[in-house]
């Protein structure tokens, strides 16, 4: 269909211009001149192809659209305003303001009609890849002929700074190589970032990059007014079924400033005089702010009930397809409404003490093995480590493009992200975004490290991700200290949100899966060992569970011991070295210090009680166990390269080792005297 102008365009286009000098100006905080470079753009996108209904943002086949630009979310926010979206104008006056829904940068779950959680740049771009990984999963999954129920674009805004990040990098690459033709970008191209113009760092040829990815990539040299070449691109992008579209889109930051062009309307706001002029320059009273014209209102009226009829047709073919395929059609309610299928927690294995010793990467295999058909809504990967982290069920296939020589196809379940750890955290945050995916990605815990953005995100934004992350600690031995983590998981647990799990034997891993899947809004890291770890006596999948459980007890303790993963097994035996010279010991597991956290305060404090130290035993760092115990013993260097027992020699976390520091806790603590109160009682609460 050809471009068809409508008087009102200009109008609207203006109105976005100064909407954006007025919110950051009342604010004095943020970046107008995205906003204003990026407004036709913003108008012709929603005014002539983004599918999506005001009144139900959660429709399930709507366009998604993503700003991985986001300090430019004032742009958003006006379009998700002026759309009709649950968003007022007051909420845009309340722009960065404590509390408000119009925060400093897109948030998920704040703003109405937000789709995931950007700012940190790249990170958008790459969950615009998971989201359409994932409309092509459930295209290919559900999809009937005459019946596509699942059928939408993902539209990206993305600028100079994206482009830098090695996130956007990792995942346009991915993007290319899976032929996501459902998937279009418009790059920003206006050469500035906050040091000033991109010619001092950024001269790449960002057209033949995106090329050798594999993307078609299409050129509009007037962004600022040439609507026509616009629309033209953005048609060209969408006949295009089988590459993923880049259009370079040539702007101006902060058209119509008097600044325009330069890194001065980057992130500061415009001067009273210069949003004066541009408000007269575009037939603005340049006296009068946050004004919407009439015309404008009514215009964008329009346009939201061209969303809300286009999601009545849909509502009819899915009438017509719950009819044919009732099946069919309750998986995807059950599977976007978050549900998990009745009973599925039974399928979790089972162990006995007399069960043999398993790595917990392997427990893990066993696992998703035992969950790939009766969830069939998780979506696994790895990060070219899958024969190490063994997240590949027998029976799964590949998500693969159909027409590539590498078997699979849209419909599998199964992710090889190659070496992309940082780009596979991001996507994953997309692909659970999108609804109706459960993902789970393996790399080495200390590979989680190159992720970290996404993580952080991940637990910001409510994102139910799961982590398989082996090789946990020194046990994985000759990789040495380069592969060995230390310090990864203190820095994990000191993220809000985030369930960081380490097992300790088969009961505990199935554990930390049942609730990693039923925590909806929270992501799971889960901390596996290359080495073999024994069944252990009293662990079962409902007290694990719970985050921390007693493993040995011991009437009038002189001392409990409590630790987790690889080391529980250890600190178990140190125990009974303690025994053996007349101590009295408790040992205690706590393989998820979050969900313990969550705990009454008297069952916390069962587990960890007054009256006698306890000792942390953990092969890493020891930031943060003052949470949960007044001694710790464990590593604070790096780790050494070996064969895993002399590793575990060198730094003295063995038996003989664990029960000499507990002594020297003992003798230290008799010696001091006075009553020893659990670190679970604190005063501002643990």
């Amino acid at each position: 269909m050809p471009f068809t102008p409508n008087e009102n365009d200009e109008l609207a286009i203006a109105t976005i211009r100064t909407l954006a000098a007025d919110i950051v100006a009342k604010s004095n905080s943020g970046h107008p001149g995205a906003p204003m470079g990026l407004a036709p753009i913003a108008h012709l996108l929603w005014s002539r192809f983004l599918k999506a209904n005001p009144k139900d943002s959660k429709w399930i086949s709507r366009d998604r659209f993503v700003l991985s630009n986001g300090h430019a979310c004032a742009l958003q926010y006006i379009m998700l305003h002026l759309l009709g979206y649950d968003l007022t104008m007051d909420d845009l006056k309340a722009f960065r303001q404590v509390d408000s829904r119009t925060p400093g940068h897109p948030e998920v779950g704040v703003t109405d009609g937000v789709e995931v959680t950007t700012g940190p740049l790249g990170q958008g771009f790459a969950n615009a890849v998971g989201l359409a990984i994932a409309e092509r999963h459930h295209a290919a999954t559900f999809n009937k002929d005459g019946l596509n129920v699942i059928e939408n674009y993902t539209w990206m805004f993305t600028g100079d700074g994206c482009l830098q990040e090695g996130v956007a990098s990792e995942a346009a690459s991915l993007a290319g190589h899976l032929k996501l033709g459902n998937l279009i970008a418009i790059y920003d191209d206006n050469k500035i970032t906050i040091d000033g113009n991109t010619n001092v760092s950024f001269t790449e040829d960002v057209e033949k990059r995106f090329e050798a990815y594999g993307w078609q990539v299409l050129h509009v040299e007037k962004g600022d007014t040439d609507i026509q070449a616009m629309y033209d691109a953005i048609v060209k992008a969408q006949e295009d079924k089988s590459r993923p579209t880049i259009i370079n889109l040539k702007t101006i930051i902060g058209y119509g400033s008097t600044q325009q062009g330069t890194h001065g309307v980057h992130g500061s706001p415009l001067k009273a005089d210069d949003i004066k002029q541009l408000k007269q320059r575009f037939g603005f009273n340049p006296d009068e702010t946050f004004v919407v014209p009439e015309k404008v209102k009514q215009y964008y009226a329009e346009i939201a009930q061209k969303g809300a009829k286009a999601q009545e047709e849909w509502s009819k073919i899915f009438a017509d397809y719950e009819k044919k395929f009732p099946k069919e059609a309750s998986e995807i309610k059950r599977r976007f409404g978050k549900e998990l299928p009745q009973g599925w927690e039974k399928a979790l294995p089972v162990y006995k003490p007399t069960d043999g010793a398993v790595a917990s990467r392997k427990l893990s295999e066993t696992v998703i093995s035992a969950l790939a058909d009766i969830l069939p809504e998780l979506v696994g990967g790895s990060a070219d480590l899958t024969g190490s982290n063994l997240t590949r069920w027998k029976t799964a296939v590949d998500f693969q493009p159909p027409e590539i020589e590498a078997p699979g196809d849209y419909s599998g379940r199964y992710i090889r992200y190659g070496v992309r750890e940082h780009g596979m955290g991001a996507i994953m945050n997309g692909l659970d975004a999108y609804g109706g995916i459960i993902p789970f990605g393996g790399t080495f815990l200390n590979f989680v490290s190159y992720a970290a953005g996404s993580v952080r995100l991940s637990a910001l934004s409510h994102h139910r991700v799961l982590w398989v992350a082996t090789h946990d600690s020194i046990g994985l031995g000759e990789d040495g200290p380069t592969h060995q983590p230390i310090e990864t998981v203190a820095h994990l647990r000191a993220i809000p949100n985030l369930a960081v799990w380490r097992p300790a034997d088969g009961n505990e891993t199935s554990a930390a899966y049942l609730v990693a899947l039923q925590s909806t809004h929270t992501p799971s890291v889960l901390c596996l060992s290359r080495q073999n770890l024994p069944q252990l006596e009293l662990s079962t999948i409902e007290k694990a569970a719970k985050g921390g459980y007693l493993v040995a007890e011991a009437d009038q303790a002189d001392i409990t011991i409590v630790s987790t993963g690889s080391e529980v097994a250890i600190a178990l035996e140190a125990a009974k070295v303690l025994t053996e010279k007349g101590r009295k010991v408790r040992v205690a597991s706590l393989p998820c210090w979050e969900a313990f956290d969550t705990q009454s305060f008297d069952y916390k404090l069962s587990v960890l009680p007054h009256g006698a130290p306890i000792m942390s035993v953990e092969a890493y760092s020891t930031i943060g166990w003052s949470k949960w115990s007044h001694e710790h013993y464990g590593i604070n260097t790096f780790g050494a390269s070996g064969p895993y027992q002399e590793v575990y020699a060198k730094f003295k976390i063995t038996p003989a080792g664990i029960a000499e520091g507990a002594e020297k806790v003992i003798d230290f603590y008799k010696k001091k005297g006075g009553e020893v109160v659990s670190p679970v009682l604190s005063a501002l609460g643990n």
